[in-house]
């Protein structure tokens, strides 16, 4: 019997009718303006609210990814759900959306799991969670059929992200992966604290700067619900030769309630090698 992990958000963080779900989809990337860009993307950072609050900002990046053809799509967020310790890591069976199912890399998974005894089987902690699962229509938009390794963070200490990212790397080989972090940014502060906040991990998005952006969540400079695979994504980008940053959209939840004393911050922004040409 495969193991299906169906939808839990569809029909309320975004639409569960597929033709709605593909049209809102189009529509958010249409909205994006065409952009001059000739680099090879390897990391992403898109926003995992609903699609009414933080579509529009994901879609900068997805825009960037249409037509792409990768061997594997690592998708990485952080656990809202369960506590556990290390990383969980789906090793076998589908995700399921409004828009049909995605295949689980299983050689992949398995390979990544085997690099380190942090990285563990445990689905109850995919079950319920949204950070992955808000991604996969705007994946499956935008590149097609792909195979997906999904990884949940339980813990996101600079530790766990160095030996997570080497894991993912070593795992990884010569094959050509999009490594897919999944965060909001600062939460429930009028939009001036917020800017504030968020302002210093776009900085240290565009300095390609991890250890920076590790700090600072540390300490309480700056907030990411995802911070971890934030950085895990950087790690990986840059161990890969896409250390190029490319901020491409900051907003916050603000921008479509219209009530600014307490907003949820979005960003969106790729990592990716330069193009050779000549």
């Amino acid at each position: 019997m495969e193991k299906v992990r169906e939808s839990v958000m569809a029909g309320s963080w975004y639409s569960g009718n597929p033709s709605v779900l593909r049209s809102e989809i189009a529509a958010f990337i249409r909205n994006v303006p065409d952009r001059d860009f000739e680099g090879d993307v390897v990391g992403m950072l898109v926003p995992h609210a609903g699609y009414v609050y933080s579509g529009q900002v994901a879609a900068h990046a997805y825009k960037l990814i249409q037509h792409q053809k990768y061997d594997d799509v690592i998708l990485l967020g952080p656990s809202h759900k369960m506590a556990f310790r290390g990383v969980s890591i789906y090793e076998e069976g589908v995700f399921e959306t409004p828009l049909g199912r995605v295949l689980v890399s299983e050689d992949l998974a398995k390979k990544i799991k085997k690099q380190s005894s942090m990285i563990v089987n445990m689905p109850a902690a995919h079950a319920q969670e949204h950070a992955l699962e808000i991604q996969l229509p705007f994946l499956q938009e935008a590149l097609g059929n792909f195979l997906l390794i999904p990884l949940v963070m339980g813990e996101q200490s600079a530790q766990t992200c160095r030996e997570l990212a080497a894991a993912i790397v070593r795992g990884a080989g010569n094959r050509r992966i999009l490594i897919v972090a999944s965060s909001d940014l600062s939460h429930f502060y009028n939009d001036r604290i917020a800017l504030q906040l968020d302002g210093r991990i776009l900085r240290h998005l565009q300095e390609n700067d991890p250890d920076g952006l590790m700090d600072s969540l540390a300490c309480g400079n700056a907030e990411a619900c995802g911070g971890g695979p934030m950085a895990v994504m950087m790690l990986v980008a840059d161990m890969l030769g896409a250390g190029h940053p490319l901020i491409l959209k900051y907003a916050d939840s603000g921008d479509v309630t219209g009530d600014k004393t307490s907003v949820v911050g979005y960003a969106s922004a790729v990592f990716y090698r330069e193009n050779n040409r000549g």
